[in-house]
């Protein structure tokens, strides 16, 4: 088994390990001592939190896998139906896997990472006004149990519970899946919007300045991903990385754009006689691409029918791994650091 392999398992593992300890503490937490209101805090944003948003993590290398949309709402249709039969602890994880894929699968539309920027700099904005005066206040204080419906629950020993609306499960996932996308920080982007949850939630119950037990989480969220790759954002905006469009001739245009999309990764369309790649960057002799964990890129690549000219592996300038696409030409992926 190749060391790519061994990672990816690795990450399914521990991922399997965390769900099984979250499953078990959510059936015990109404059977436990009631604990203060600052011990509940520090539970949720220090444990609850950041375990149930490790479970993302394993779900990255389906960013470019087919079959997201029905996937994820397939188990859409089970959480409903886990909800209605009260299996509340199942339902509760399905909705975060459901969320999930389908924001892997939006992410998909996404052509540019400057796209992905902008969108952090907007929907705080209006997730704020949503919460200060808009649909998100009048379901949270005039239909709670719509609020319940949509949204993520992490109980509280004894008794009751901190939510999470399933709006901020789904843009958490959008831009960690961008992250990963594009080369950025992946690790310090999830570190930095967990601590934006936690501290969301804590000034919550210290200080609810909208009046009703809750605080828009997106700002949050957006400064999280914006802080932890703030250098790369600022090369994004100025775009002195803009990536290259190439057209390659190909046997088989249909193939080879197929080829690029599911074994790289990358943007590529069939035009007929030629297929049309974005790289970031291209030389006589070979494409390259930018990726922020060569191991998982690597699984992907292997998966896909990538003829392997070279394994990941680590130069004095860092790592790298080449490929050949079907027809030949050379494809190296560098890890981002």
């Amino acid at each position: 088994m190749g060391r790519a392999a061994q990672v990816l398992n690795a990450r399914i593992a521990a991922g399997a390990a965390i769900l099984a300890l979250l499953a078990a503490y959510y059936v015990l937490a109404d059977r436990l001592r009631d604990a203060p209101l600052w011990l509940d805090v520090a539970l949720t944003a220090c444990v609850l939190i950041p375990a149930t948003f490790a479970l993302l993590l394993p779900l990255l290398p389906l960013r470019e896998a087919r079959g997201l949309a029905p996937a994820g709402l397939a188990l859409v249709i089970l959480a409903v139906v886990l909800g209605a039969a009260d299996f509340d602890v199942p339902a509760n994880f399905v909705k975060l896997f459901a969320v999930a894929l389908l924001a892997l699968w939006f992410l998909g539309f996404f052509e540019r990472p400057s796209w992905i920027v902008l969108v952090a700099a907007i929907v705080p904005v209006i997730d704020a006004v949503s919460v200060w005066a808009g649909p998100t206040r009048h379901i949270v204080t005039e239909q709670p149990q719509v609020f319940d419906a949509y949204s993520l629950a992490f109980p509280l020993p004894h008794d009751g519970s901190f939510r999470l609306g399933l709006t901020d499960v789904a843009f958490f996932t959008l831009f960690l899946g961008a992250a990963a996308r594009w080369g950025l920080r992946v690790g310090w982007t999830w570190v930095a919007m967990v601590a934006g949850l936690g501290g969301t939630i804590a000034l919550t119950v210290w200080a609810d300045p909208f009046g009703i037990g809750g605080l828009p989480a997106l700002p949050a969220l957006a400064i999280g991903f914006l802080a932890a790759n703030a250098d790369h954002v600022v090369r994004i905006l100025r775009r002195t990385d803009e990536r290259v469009d190439v057209a390659l001739t190909a046997v088989d245009p249909t193939a080879s754009a197929r080829f690029y999309r599911q074994a790289i990764g990358a943007r590529a369309r069939d035009e007929g006689s030629a297929v049309r790649v974005v790289a970031d960057w291209s030389t006589a002799d070979e494409l390259g691409f930018l990726v922020s964990d060569l191991d998982d890129a690597h699984v992907r690549a292997a998966r896909n029918g990538a003829e392997v000219v070279y394994r990941p592996r680590t130069e004095s300038w860092g790592r790298s791994a080449a490929y050949r696409d079907p027809d030949g030409n050379l494809v190296v992926m560098v890890e981002r650091e």
